[in-house]
């Protein structure tokens, strides 16, 4: 046992939160040293899932004209059958509540039936084009398909999927690339509005689902989409709509989002919002400022910018250091 957990535990000794026989028990199952595999396990699961399901891209990919379209479209439909009824047969069924389940292999077993049908879907899509050229329609099934099991297994990581599958629905790329590139909201101006409004339901739907108390634990995925599709989408439009004049819409808009998100970051004490939505702020703010400035002539005191933005820089990161610790000391009090 160290050092740490024996100050903890004669602490509640000697504020009489446990007795001297609780507290030799607790003393003698820590120096037991025994710890849990529970998280090594899950995790050897999860990788098992994605190697599996990656192998099965590149069998596919390998042996396309060896094996046959209908041979592979077969195999992924049996192994896919086969996920989905063990499945089925195992889970509690749906519940409005955070679920466990007696079998953590059906948490993964989920996780790749539902990876599989959308392997499924599009290499059907790609090879046969059941649904013509419209493939939006081959988007949104598997998509459908992956918030059904989401709900209905509890699985986050399926919830992701199903997510990501509907931004891909309205043409919008959440690839780490694109969002950094951001190609999308430049080759089609009207993206950023449809992907604002995206966030925004997805703002509503979090909304929504607590009021009905509907898998209230998914709300941090949703909101995290949520600020990472309405911040990138209003700041790469203030950087491509000032010359057209109508930017101080979007930066109403990343000030709206910032405050939400500063709100609900605390609701939820969840730093991992809270850090992202001050990073948005803060990119939107410069942008803001050096619109503004750019305006501006400095040809006099140019010397002078120069020095001070040194200084400006260091004094943001002290600034980012201490909102850091305040959020910290808030969500522990």
């Amino acid at each position: 046992m160290n050092k740490f957990d024996d100050q903890a535990t004669k602490s509640l000794l000697d504020k009489n939160l446990i007795t001297e026989n609780q507290y030799q028990e607790i003393t003698a199952y820590r120096n037991l040293n025994i710890f849990s595999l529970n998280a090594e396990l899950k995790l050897l699961l999860y990788l098992s899932v994605l190697l599996f399901t990656s192998g099965i891209g590149i069998l596919i990919y390998n042996n396309i004209d060896s094996i046959g379209h209908i041979a592979i479209l077969s195999l992924l439909l049996i192994v896919i059958v086969v996920c989905f009824y063990y499945c089925f047969k195992n889970s509690k069924g749906f519940q409005k509540h955070e679920t466990t389940f007696e079998h953590p292999v059906v948490e993964y077993l989920a996780l790749a039936g539902s990876i599989l049908t959308c392997i499924f879907i599009g290499y059907l899509q790609f090879q046969y084009q059941p649904f013509g050229t419209n493939y939006r329609l081959a988007t949104l099934i598997p998509t459908i398909v992956s918030f059904f099991c989401a709900y209905y297994f509890d699985n986050k990581s399926i919830l992701t999927i199903a997510i990501t599958g509907l931004a891909a629905f309205i043409g919008l790329s959440v690839t780490p690339q694109d969002l950094l590139n951001n190609s999308n909201f430049y080759q089609d101006q009207t993206l950023s509005y449809s992907a604002i409004i995206l966030g925004v339901l997805l703002i509503l739907w979090t909304i929504y689902s607590s009021r009905i108390q509907l898998k209230t634990h998914f709300n941090l995925i949703y909101l995290t989409f949520a600020l990472h599709i309405i911040s990138v989408a209003t700041i790469s439009s203030l950087l491509d709509y000032f010359e057209y004049g109508i930017w101080f819409l979007f930066l109403i808009v990343l000030v709206a989002s910032s405050f939400y998100f500063y709100k609900i970051s605390h609701e939820l004490k969840a730093i991992s919002l809270y850090v992202f939505m001050i990073i948005y702020a803060y990119i939107g703010i410069n942008i803001f400022l050096v619109r503004i400035f750019d305006s501006i002539n400095f040809s006099d005191v140019w010397v002078l910018f120069i020095m001070i933005l040194p200084i400006y820089f260091i004094g943001s990161i002290i600034m980012f250091i201490k909102l850091i610790k305040t959020f910290n000391k808030e969500i522990a009090a």
